[in-house]
């Protein structure tokens, strides 16, 4: 599993702490101190995941966030001394994957890092290994860890494809939000309904026709949600 890890994170002595805790644990790291180095080392290595602090001297986390969101799909793992539920959520908002706060054990850091990219690979997707629903409207391939929307290829960001797949897995089922971010990050946190409709929305954007009129992505009064598409025979 062990890949590349860019940190970003201002203050040298923790910077350094989570580069030799990486390292030990097999992985590459690229470091930034500022979210002007980091947008540039993400657009020259292509990491595998972002460590990202929210207080940089320059640009703000959040904005470092929202632009490597536009760019693409890498995880993202938000660090921040910013510990009330508000703040919390509203990172998970921005579409990250996961989120600490200061002060924190390194070494669990690397284990949350650890079961982002287990996500990424594929660990929740449904049986069979490749389903298709709806006549082909949606399908999903665990092997090639592929979504494909209508024939064209969709790029997930790990929470997106956990929560996609736990759908597929029972199409038609309603599924709770608190159901929802437990098979998809193993525990609960604060404000996990809050942060399901925000990566819902994100995923409504990438698989709807019209994503004010969700046909595959359906909400359930009262409930949460549920995929619309029926399995193909």
């Amino acid at each position: 599993m062990p890949g590349v890890v860019l940190v970003v994170e201002d203050e040298q002595k923790i910077r350094d702490l989570l580069r030799r805790t990486f390292e030990r644990a097999g992985f590459a790291v690229l470091t930034a101190g500022t979210g002007a180095a980091a947008l540039e080392a993400a657009a020259g290595s292509a990491p595998d995941l972002v460590v990202l602090d929210l207080g940089l001297p320059d640009i703000s986390g959040e904005e470092v966030a929202r632009e490597l969101r536009d760019r693409g799909n890498v995880p993202i793992l938000v660090l921040t001394a910013r510990s009330s539920d508000e703040d919390r959520i509203r990172g998970l908002e921005l579409g990250v994957d996961d989120y600490v706060t200061k002060p924190f054990s390194p070494r669990e850091v690397v284990l949350r890092v650890q079961a982002i990219l287990r996500r990424g690979a594929g660990g929740a997707a449904p049986e069979p290994p490749r389903r298709s629903l709806g006549a082909g409207e949606l399908v999903i391939d665990e092997v090639r860890h592929e979504v494909l929307v209508r024939g064209a290829a969709v790029d997930l960001t790990p929470t997106e494809w956990g929560l996609l797949a736990a759908l597929a897995g029972t199409p038609g089922r309603a599924f709770s939000r608190y159901e929802l971010i437990n098979r998809v990050r193993g525990y609960e946190f604060e404000g996990y309904e809050r942060v399901v409709d925000s990566h819902v929305k994100n995923l409504r954007r990438k698989l709807e026709r019209d994503p004010h009129q969700p046909a595959i992505l359906e909400t359930v009064s009262g409930v949460g949600y549920r995929l619309g598409l029926t399995i193909d025979a």
